[in-house]
């Protein structure tokens, strides 16, 4: 049985042949039929509400069947539709064939032999269409929820730690401990400044082995409590809690400085050295709690100075504002 919803376009400039197809159509049940006199007013038409399938002469002027089919997939590709396109023409021959397919033609009808083959056709393209309409709807809707997951998640994809995201709730939640019970909301900023030329020296699958043993290695140096996140490709953060802001100093986070510009990393290819620059900042309720993201992108930035400096540098808010170096040496 037809699909009576069908939604058609027969495009032809000859009103007499259009309106035949047109009859033939709606005989056999299709009652969303829409007629064109141009394959100009074809594509305003289109615009406004496209169809499953096209039905156009080869033939017209100002714009043939081939242009209009160009023209059509050109709209389908800025909609996400799929337009089956079918042209009505007295060539014949492989030649006229392999133009029509080549401009993006899905099937012709030759006019002798129209009366036999429209309808039979019609019915092809309704499952054709359908069913790549469908593939396109799915396809959108796994990228819409793929975009969704991706903006969602916490998780960074590599290492299996938390993400910007998370690190940013975390921080949150840390200040809000802080002003709830006491004691400084700490955060480390970790560079790997050797990030670049380990990719040159070693290649992407190597540095994803190192990576991954930097995510390792720096769940291993910080307390249970303690949350560790990938920030981006070479960037690190530890999120922490100290009963006291005078803790939050380079003698105590030596270790996790150390581990990342003394030792070594063992790869499937040896041993590794790393660089990597730091910044720590803290605050609490003398010093007064910044915003999580203003604590992490002020934090961030020093790290060039940090990296001028060679050692773990640490700052303590004065203000939200205005926060104060403190380039204590790692001992």
């Amino acid at each position: 049985m037809p699909n009576a919803d069908l939604p058609i376009m027969v495009v032809d400039d000859a009103k007499f042949s259009g309106a035949v197809i047109g009859r033939t159509l709606k005989a056999a049940g299709y009652v969303d039929v829409r007629m064109a006199s141009s394959a100009q007013q074809a594509l305003i038409m289109l615009e406004s509400r496209p169809v499953s399938v096209l039905i156009a002469d080869w033939l017209m002027p100002e714009m043939d069947g081939l242009e209009l089919a160009s023209r059509v997939r050109q709209l389908d590709e800025s909609t996400n539709h799929f337009t089956y396109i079918m042209l009505l023409t007295a060539k014949e021959g492989d030649q006229a064939l392999m133009q029509a397919f080549d401009q993006g033609v899905d099937d012709f009808i030759n006019k002798s032999a129209m009366n036999q083959q429209l309808l039979p056709r019609i019915y092809a393209a309704d499952r054709l269409a359908g069913l790549q309409n469908r593939l396109l709807k799915e396809n959108q809707l796994l990228v819409e929820s793929n975009q969704r997951l991706k903006k969602n998640s916490l998780v960074d994809p590599l290492t299996g730690m938390g993400n910007m995201q998370f690190a940013v709730e975390r921080l949150q939640a840390t200040i809000a401990h802080a002003q709830s019970r006491g004691g400084a909301a700490c955060l480390m900023v970790i560079n790997i400044d050797n990030y670049a030329a380990l990719m040159q020296e070693h290649g992407k699958i190597i540095l994803r082995e190192i990576m991954m043993g930097v995510a390792r290695r720096l769940r291993q140096l910080v307390r249970p409590l303690d949350t560790v996140a990938r920030l981006s490709n070479e960037e690190f953060v530890v999120i922490t809690h100290q009963p006291d802001i005078g803790q939050a100093n380079a003698l105590t986070y030596r270790r996790i400085y150390e581990a990342f510009n003394v030792k070594a990393l063992k790869t499937s290819k040896g041993f590794v050295s790393l660089k990597a620059a730091m910044c720590m900042s803290a605050a609490d309720s003398e010093t007064g709690f910044p915003a999580p993201d203003k604590m992490l992108a002020i934090t961030k930035q020093q790290i060039e100075q940090a990296r001028t400096i060679g050692r773990l540098m640490v700052i303590k808010w004065r203000s939200v504002k205005k926060p104060e170096g403190d380039s204590t040496p790692t001992p």
